[in-house]
């Protein structure tokens, strides 16, 4: 189990959230790119779905961690299907976390900052926020894509510097991925919350080198010397 967090906001006043697995439920992303991208690769070309399975399975696997991996772009070039409108046809199975919106307010009402830090696509970025309503959160949105690196990178935290005023010792990074939040860790990002289920549907998995998450509703704020 997790415990309670307290966030004094007097040391801390800047949030760096995380998109998919941190505040919308990661269930969407591994059904689409699991299920239903490989369903409509194998319809296309004619293959056996266990065959379009393996055939991107490992395409994915050769480019894990790379901007290439999140690009809608490269992966409708990829497989001659248009991924943006497969996943505005599947937009109403995205869903938010429990105890997020109410974090968020939260947030904004203790006088934090807060920003979005995604690796996801802008054209992704823009369904999940019409969808959600998330995106009226947030100060900044920052997408690796337009940094031209992938979070798991220090170029890309290098970047982010000049992209929004971040003071990363006052700042608080929130993250499902442990490259990721390894990469925070390495540039000085003052503190770190590793979210142990960012999909709904599957068992959660803890971290001994960060503090765990259960779910949102376990931050607390104050403020004191």
């Amino acid at each position: 189990m997790c415990e309670l967090i307290n966030i004094n906001t007097y040391h801390f006043d800047h949030f760096l959230l995380d998109m998919d697995g941190t505040l919308l439920d990661l269930k969407f992303d591994n059904d689409f790119w699991q299920e239903t991208v490989p369903q409509q690769f194998a319809l296309h070309k004619g293959y056996e779905l266990s065959v379009a399975k393996d055939i991107l399975f490992q395409r994915m696997l050769e480019l894990r961690g790379s901007l290439r991996w999140y690009s809608v772009e490269f992966w409708s070039d990829e497989t001659g299907l248009d991924i943006v409108a497969m996943k505005h046809k599947s937009k109403h199975k995205i869903k938010i976390r429990d105890g997020v919106i109410h974090f968020l307010r939260r947030a904004r009402s203790s006088g934090c900052r807060l920003s979005l830090l995604t690796n996801a696509h802008q054209s992704t970025i823009q369904i999940k926020f019409d969808q959600t309503g998330i995106g009226e959160f947030f100060d900044d949105v920052v997408c690796s894509h337009e940094l031209n690196a992938p979070k798991e990178t220090p170029q890309f935290w290098d970047r982010v510097v000049s992209a929004i005023d971040l003071r990363k010792a006052r700042s608080v990074f929130v993250d499902d991925s442990v490259p990721v939040l390894e990469a925070a860790r390495n540039f000085g990002i003052g503190q770190i919350f590793h979210v142990v289920k960012p999909d709904s549907s599957r068992d959660a998995v803890f971290h001994e080198s960060f503090v765990n998450l259960d779910g949102f509703e376990n931050i607390t704020f104050s403020k004191n010397l």
